[in-house]
């Protein structure tokens, strides 16, 4: 367990302490449930009643932020304190890495696998033939890595991740629990007795820099060349990523969205939760794409807000909605009309 006191805290978010500096913290905490020796936050101020009954010994504040009653916590102010909250457990995470260092046992490794330093295998880990994996890489237990993968430095496997062989995982990357890289993509080819043929899947998976992938999360190994996730991509948990597909870099993909085969997704594209995306498309730059859209021809205008099932204009979509919802009432008036327009027929 790792100790920091507030002047320490303060030093690593650049902040300034009001209150005992020597007060000293080991666990992170909500502002309204924390206890002594924890840390909290306070950003929105919705929850600042929260902050003069608080038992956190440290609270991170905006420096903005005007005391209305008294506060028994010691604050440390700064600039943006949700950033400042971030930033600190990112620091916490990194040093309680650090600290694992090692290969537990039993674990299987390769003789022709090269490890870097600051290692970390976990029990029941399995690293194949001619893996390479770089500097401060920390391998969970029943981690598998295939033959022939590349693994760059400070790459975090978490535990159940299988990486399959060929794939290449560049620097700064986390993959949680259960995702798996590399798998075969889904091709198969009609016959004329109506089964299928599997179609090889020999390409593999390039994963690059600052890259984080979610749990159970899967991207299918391309058939033939690469499946790439490029610099900065965010795939939150549950996300299907099919052969041959590219994603752009410092896109971000919410939960059980699936993506077919040989799509290109462009950069800083932002798509919502369980949205379905059909294969060989293409989507531009900056596209904003709402929760449970169904992409099905590809979107060529730059930053632009899709929506609905099939996805399209925003405004659009929207105002399809709302004409959805009063199809009842204008079925009704349309049948009174007819039944009007019918008795004045028989009276002419």
């Amino acid at each position: 367990m790792l100790e920091f006191n507030a002047q320490q805290v303060a030093m690593m978010i650049q902040g300034n302490v009001e209150g005992d500096a020597t007060v000293a913290v080991t666990q992170f905490g909500k502002i309204e449930e924390a206890t002594k020796g924890q840390i909290s936050f306070l950003a929105n101020p919705k929850y600042e009643d929260f902050l003069y009954n608080t038992n956190a010994s440290i609270v991170i504040v905006n420096q903005s932020l005007i005391l209305k009653n008294p506060c028994s916590a010691t604050l440390i102010r700064v600039p943006d304190a949700y950033a400042a909250f971030a930033t600190l457990l990112t620091k916490y995470q990194e040093l309680k890495a650090a600290t694992l260092i090692g290969i537990q046992t039993p674990s299987f490794i390769a003789t022709t696998a090269k490890l870097g330093g600051q290692h970390f295998v976990g029990a029941f880990s399995h690293i194949g033939e001619n893996v390479e994996i770089g500097e401060n890489v920390k391998v969970f237990p029943n981690v598998f890595i295939g033959e022939n993968v590349k693994i760059g430095n400070n790459v975090t496997l978490n535990p159940g991740v299988v990486v399959y062989s060929e794939c290449i995982i560049g620097n700064n990357v986390t993959i949680h629990s259960g995702a798996i890289i590399g798998s075969d993509g889904f091709g198969f080819a009609p016959k004329a007795d109506g089964s299928y043929q599997k179609v090889p899947q020999l390409g593999n998976v390039i994963i690059e820099d600052q890259v984080e992938v979610g749990a159970n999360a899967t991207i299918d190994r391309a058939t033939i060349g690469s499946t790439i996730i490029r610099k900065g991509v965010k795939l939150d948990n549950l996300v299907q990523i099919a052969h041959n597909v590219e994603i752009g870099e410092n896109t971000v993909i919410a939960a059980q969205t699936g993506i077919s085969g040989s799509t290109k997704v462009g950069k800083g594209i932002m798509m919502g939760g369980q949205i379905g995306v059909a294969g060989h498309l293409s989507i531009a730059d900056g596209v904003k794409i709402a929760g449970q859209s169904g992409v099905t021809k590809s979107i060529k205008t730059a930053n632009s807000i899709v929506t609905g099932n099939p996805a399209g204009d925003h405004n659009t979509s929207l105002r399809a909605q709302v004409h959805m919802k009063n199809l009842p009432s204008l079925e009704k008036r349309v049948k009174e009309l007819e039944i009007l327009v019918q008795q004045l027929t028989q009276k002419g």
